[in-house]
């Protein structure tokens, strides 16, 4: 089975290079790559859609020194993409993620692409953090900001799954916080991320104009909700 290494830039050899995806200077194949990061944080990193891309390219592109690192993207017979991201949903094929035959990928810039690596490398971990002290929305915004960077938004159903994969436990209430909020006429992620994905149940029209319930859950059943800000919940920090 083939594994994907992101070949990429790095400006400068710390252990957490963004807040959700923390760089991990151990050298290590694939698949024990893939056991550290899901004992230690919450999976290899995918890189699944528009923003996450920019933010890699952000960070790595634009420095001055080469690295490779293993993201979570591996070669998947029973995929109908035949690529899937670790512990996620399958690799679409966009003009960003197009994958030949041997698993490579180039990306639109000339210092960056993927490719299938069999070696040992360094690896990136996706990073999600579920609190399990209840608090109001407002409180665990102050909370994920004094104590690690944002309450979390969600940008792909990759991101969506890995998160759920989080929440699964007896303890934690039925539906955490999301950084997801009703602001003048729109939802909107209050880290500055744009809202290019979204998870409400189908047929769902009460989030589309809310007049108490305008912040944002995410239910053990993996849909978006609105609810009352008011209420203590868990929550998901990054």
């Amino acid at each position: 089975m083939e594994r994907i290494l992101f070949t990429a830039l790095i400006l400068i050899s710390v252990s957490s290079l963004s807040a959700k995806h923390v760089f991990i200077h151990f050298f290590k194949t694939w698949p024990d790559a893939q056991t550290y990061c899901r004992k230690h944080h919450t999976d290899l990193s995918p890189i699944s859609n528009e923003v996450e891309y920019q933010m890699f390219r952000r960070l790595f592109f634009e420095s001055s020194f080469w690295f490779e690192g293993w993201i979570g993207l591996y070669f998947n017979e029973k995929s109908p993409t035949k690529w899937s991201w670790s512990g996620g949903a399958n690799a679409t094929k966009t003009d960003r993620f197009s994958f030949d035959s041997h698993g490579r990928y180039t990306a639109g810039h000339k210092n960056g692409f993927y490719h299938t690596y069999r070696q040992d490398a360094r690896f990136f971990c996706f990073n999600l953090m579920v609190d399990d002290v209840k608090k109001t929305w407002e409180e665990a915004l102050e909370h994920c900001r004094e104590t690690h960077t944002d309450l979390t938004s969600l940008n792909s159903e990759t991101e969506r799954l890995l998160a759920l994969s989080e929440i699964q436990h007896d303890h934690i209430t039925e539906r955490v916080w999301i950084g997801l909020r009703f602001l003048g006429d729109r939802w909107l992620w209050v880290n500055g991320d744009p809202l290019v994905y979204e998870a409400w149940p189908e047929g769902d029209q009460e989030h589309q104009c809310p007049l108490r319930k305008r912040c944002g859950a995410l239910t053990k059943e993996g849909h978006w909700e609105n609810w009352d800000c008011e209420e203590k919940l868990h929550f998901i920090c990054y």
